[in-house]
């Protein structure tokens, strides 16, 4: 399909700009809400050194002055419990850490993750992927041809995984690129792609890339990554509407999080507000056992007593699965099926 990107430059510009302007400094962002004070600063401020802080102010626009315990502030914040070495822990708890072709994860039969970007706008302290060897899987055209040759040659897969870091780093112009050379591949039906990019600075929803993704002949989904209801915001709303008129079916995926949304209330708001902007819950997974998040851990007898409350608080669509992901497994493995079917 022929790429038809046009030029936008003010309008690119503005989530680039919002991009690279994002806090990375703990103390600032402490100060910028009224938080001098925090308890755990001095120690906490070293957990930079495992693993950068990053944060958008339009993400942080959306927390709490005076809050410690703000949820959209925890899940970002340097923590000095970053430190401890958790048994069972690792810094691959996935078993990712060895790509088909650089970038390129196929972890099941029909579907394959391409990483597209390393980087993310924010940095989630509790990510899965705080380790992984992204100067190994550099996100550039010579790894995606590399990529893409490995996708022309396997033709039992059907879907491709847009992952990362976050692949909505790419630039609408390298995208364009990359999801027409997909196109003409027959045996692809579909494109999803996961992102929190979005969430945090909504105005990467840009006309162009709704453009794109509605000219695709590839169904193409977006899975964003929110995990409680004060990160939707008016801006995020209207993004998603955008994405709907453009055919992009918008699933969200959450992570069960200790001191965040660790209770069916919290969750049932969560579905509500997810739905109200167009977005079905689709799954929520326990932490993945990622040396340096142990604090954020919610065990399984715990989470499956948070899903039964979930199920009497709001309609069965609006409930996500409970799953886990277990590195070489050839899908995700549901923790909930006699939740789900009574």
């Amino acid at each position: 399909m022929a790429h038809i990107i046009t030029q936008n430059t003010a309008y690119r510009e503005d989530w680039l700009h919002q991009l690279a302007d994002v806090i990375t400094d703990p103390d600032e962002l402490l100060q910028l809400l009224s938080l001098n004070t925090h308890p755990d600063l001095p120690q906490g401020r070293e957990a930079r050194r495992l693993f950068a802080l990053r944060v958008p102010r339009a993400f942080a626009a959306r927390m709490r002055p005076g809050d410690a315990n703000d949820p959209l502030l925890r899940q970002v914040l340097t923590a000095s419990e970053e430190f401890i070495n958790a048994p069972g822990f690792t810094t691959d708890p996935l078993d990712e850490q060895r790509s088909v072709v650089p970038g390129l994860l196929h972890k099941y039969r029909n579907r394959a993750l391409l990483l597209v970007k390393g980087g993310c706008a924010v940095n989630c302290r509790y990510c899965f992927r705080r380790h992984f060897p992204y100067q190994d899987n550099q996100g550039n055209k010579a790894n995606w041809r590399q990529a893409l040759d490995y996708i022309r040659q396997h033709p039992e897969l059907d879907e491709i995984i847009f992952s990362g870091g976050d692949p909505l780093m790419a630039k609408d112009s390298e995208l364009d690129w990359l999801i027409g050379e997909l196109e003409a591949i027959p045996h692809l039906k579909r494109l999803r792609i996961h992102t929190r990019l979005p969430v945090v600075i909504p105005a990467r929803i840009t006309p162009e890339l709704c453009r794109r993704l509605s000219a695709s002949r590839l169904q193409v989904l977006m899975v964003t990554h929110i995990n409680h209801a004060n990160e939707i915001d008016r801006e995020l709303q209207l993004g998603m509407a955008q994405l709907r008129l453009a055919g992009v079916t918008l699933l969200n995926q959450s992570v069960l999080l200790r001191g965040i949304n660790d209770d069916a209330d919290t969750l049932a708001t969560l579905s509500n507000a997810l739905f109200d902007a167009g977005i079905l819950p689709y799954y929520i997974h326990v932490l993945d056992k990622v040396q340096g998040a142990a604090h954020f851990m919610v065990s399984d007898d715990e989470a499956r007593t948070i899903m039964q409350a979930l199920l009497s608080k709001v309609s069965g669509y609006m409930v996500p699965r409970l799953t886990r992901e277990v590195g070489g497994k050839p899908s995700k493995t549901p923790l909930d099926l006699h939740l789900m079917q009574s």
